[in-house]
């Protein structure tokens, strides 16, 4: 067993547990039926770096790669859900497409996944809500790894959270997760700025930025897909600035403080990504922009990241003062959320 495989294996695990059946069949079926012999099969098994989800992710890169073939009425799409394929059909698909698609199979290897999981801000928007509460000001939204910058407008977005609604009920983007415990009261929200950085930022206003964000996402769940379609439109309405950058040192100069806004930067399932000096240097940056937060120029951090536990943390810090509150366990796609924090700051 290679590496690689165990690699493939986990990911189908993870994608099945996170509800997608067909990945969880497409994944662990590469896993045991890829043997080298030609350049696609080669550049993975003999890949350079590390390949698991929590670094190159190369499992997901494939998998995007063939869902852009699929999607482009290859082969593929024939076996490519609504469909169900036996295991022999699907594997023999993705062999053909290996050599008669190699060099796009081997352009999209080449980048990380990007995905714009606009499902993500079920738990995002409450906690925006929280802090525009809480300080009384326009807020400026920051948003590290941001891919695309659609949770740039996640304040356009209708969440249904239990029986509390936040956005405009017209909103093309609606979420509804399963929802625990209390929820946080919505206030009138002023968005004041949009801005977001991301190494390779994607532009969803174009047919290369569009296909892209959509290959990342699972063939089996059309909700998500429809979803994302209905946040690319909605973003042409709502500008924002996306800068391509290293999220960090894009930061401190972001974070310059502005009399009357609060600043709100977040970041969600994209801090583990950034390597251990690079996080201990944005920590430093947030403390000192923290430090010289007023009440009149305030600054706050939402964070949605994996800790080891059930789903993903969310969690709120919040300056002058810099208390860290605990609010929420999420599903990495936003699935449910499970609310046991606070719902004041």
């Amino acid at each position: 067993m290679t590496d690689i495989s165990n690699e493939f294996r986990m990911q189908g695990v993870a994608c099945a547990d996170l509800g997608s059946p067909f990945m969880g069949q497409l994944m662990p079926l590469i896993a045991e039926r890829l043997r080298p012999g030609n350049a696609v099969s080669d550049r993975i098994l003999n890949w350079e770096g590390n390949p698991a989800p929590s670094a190159d992710s190369v499992p997901l890169r494939f998998a995007g790669a063939l869902h852009d073939l699929a999607r482009n009425g290859t082969a593929l799409a024939a076996v490519y859900p609504p469909n169900a394929p036996t295991d022999d059909a699907l594997w023999a698909a993705v062999e053909h497409a290996m050599g008669a698609h190699e060099a796009t199979l081997l352009r999209w290897l080449d980048s990380a996944p990007q995905t714009n999981e606009v499902r993500r801000a079920a738990a995002i928007v409450p906690a925006l809500h929280m802090v525009a509460g809480a300080v009384g000001r326009p807020v400026s939204l920051m948003e590290l790894g941001a891919s695309a910058g659609l949770n740039l407008r996640c304040d356009q977005f209708y969440v249904q959270a239990g029986d509390v609604a936040f956005g405009p009920a017209a909103s093309e983007v609606k979420i509804a997760p399963e929802w625990h415990g209390p929820v946080p009261a919505p206030v009138a929200l002023d968005v004041a700025g949009r801005a977001g950085v991301d190494l390779n930022p994607i532009n969803p206003a174009t047919d290369i930025g569009k296909a892209r964000l959509l290959a990342y996402l699972w063939p089996d769940q059309p909700d998500r897909i429809s979803r994302t379609e209905a946040a690319i439109e909605l973003a042409q309405r709502f500008p924002a600035q996306m800068v391509q950058d290293d999220a960090i040192a894009w930061l401190e100069p972001a974070l310059r403080p502005g009399a009357g806004v609060a600043r709100v930067v977040y970041h969600t399932v994209a801090w583990q990504y950034f390597p251990p000096k690079v996080q201990a240097a944005g920590e430093q940056i947030l403390a000192k922009a923290g430090a010289e937060a007023t009440s009149d120029a305030p600054l706050a951090r939402i964070s949605m990241e994996a800790d080891g536990g059930q789903g993903a943390s969310l969690r709120v810090t919040l300056w002058p003062g810099g208390v860290v509150h605990e609010l929420a366990r999420v599903d990495f796609h936003g699935r449910w959320v499970d609310w046991s924090g606070p719902v004041t700051l």
